[in-house]
């Protein structure tokens, strides 16, 4: 990963001093004064992903953050030699790294209401309630898909684990109201649709083998969610896109809110309690095994980065006394 700082002059020699002694970085370029807002020096430096993490935690603790500022990017490759020797250093697989502050700041983004996130999710209740009319499950998967809701979910299930109420709050404020307005949409279009003679009441209560499930939730539901819930924010946190596919398929969310729409619509209460059941069941159990596998990341990288500090310190106690 790399490294753009702009570094006041206050802090300049501590900032070098703290990347110079790290194994774990190299290719430390300092340009003295040629930052003009804020003022100060522009510091460079590549440092293995695995290490990332520490560093910009102990950049911040020196107040760098507040004062002056922290870019990072990631090279599309690093064709040196010394790449190699960085990466040993820095111990672990850079593909389990966890880049936490970076983690959180995703989950800030996530736990704003934008116009394309309810957009794609009255788009994918529709999908999901014409599945249920036509027991189909391909569609289902389909509105899986489409549905944008895991990035709420894991955006609450950070703000849980690293004690951020706020962010938890707010993420979950957002999941519950934006199911609630996407519903609500889907519920008038199907009550229209009901109407005019689009479908009728029958199609939504008969026996459906395909589309069953998703108001019956049972013991499976909860399990299937849990897993879900584990991979997705491990996904999530070690920026892994392409597992998380698996997971949107794998829990019934959309296809739920779907179904209760339709049976608001033709007040069936049978089918909008258990499509209820189902939907707080998957989310239920997402956010239970979201935040208990942030937690375990979270203590085993504390231990990490615990051993890190002391090698650090006790290298700068060696130099001092030499």
């Amino acid at each position: 990963m790399h490294l753009r700082l702009t570094v006041p002059s206050a802090l300049s020699s501590q900032v070098r001093t703290r990347l110079v002694d790290d194994d774990a970085v190299t290719n430390v370029t300092v340009s003295a004064g040629v930052v003009l807002k804020p003022e100060g020096d522009l510091i460079e430096a590549d440092v293995a992903r695995e290490a990332v993490s520490f560093v910009i935690d102990d950049l911040t603790d020196m107040g760098l953050g507040d004062s002056g500022g922290i870019v990072v990017g990631e090279p599309l490759a690093t064709p040196f030699q010394r790449a190699s020797s960085v990466e040993r250093a820095a111990h672990g697989d850079p593909d389990d790294a966890v880049i936490w502050r970076l983690l959180v700041e995703r989950a800030k983004g996530a736990s704003h209401i934008t116009v394309n996130y309810l957009a794609f999710l009255v788009i994918a209740t529709a999908l999901a309630s014409i599945a249920v009319l036509t027991d189909s499950s391909v569609l289902v998967v389909g509105a899986m898909v489409v549905g944008p809701e895991f990035a709420a979910v894991s955006a609450t299930c950070v703000g849980l684990a690293m004690r951020d109420w706020l962010l938890a709050g707010r993420s979950f404020a957002l999941l519950v109201w934006t199911f609630c307005a996407a519903i609500a949409v889907i519920t008038v279009l199907a009550w229209v649709g009901l109407h005019v003679g689009l479908f009728d009441a029958d199609m939504v209560t008969r026996e459906r083998p395909q589309t069953n499930f998703i108001w019956r939730p049972d013991k499976w539901s909860f399990m299937v969610a849990l897993l879900a819930g584990a991979a997705g924010v491990l996904a999530m946190a070690i920026d892994k896109s392409s597992a998380m596919v698996g997971v949107f398929i794998s829990v019934t969310t959309v296809p739920a809110a779907g179904n209760v729409a339709l049976g608001l619509a033709i007040w069936d209460w049978q089918e909008i309690r258990g499509s209820l059941a189902q939907l707080g069941l998957n989310i239920a159990g997402m956010l239970i095994a979201g935040v208990v596998t942030l937690i375990v990341e979270r203590l085993v990288w504390r231990r990490l980065g615990e051993e890190r500090r002391f090698t650090l310190t006790q290298r700068h106690f060696n130099r001092a006394h030499r």
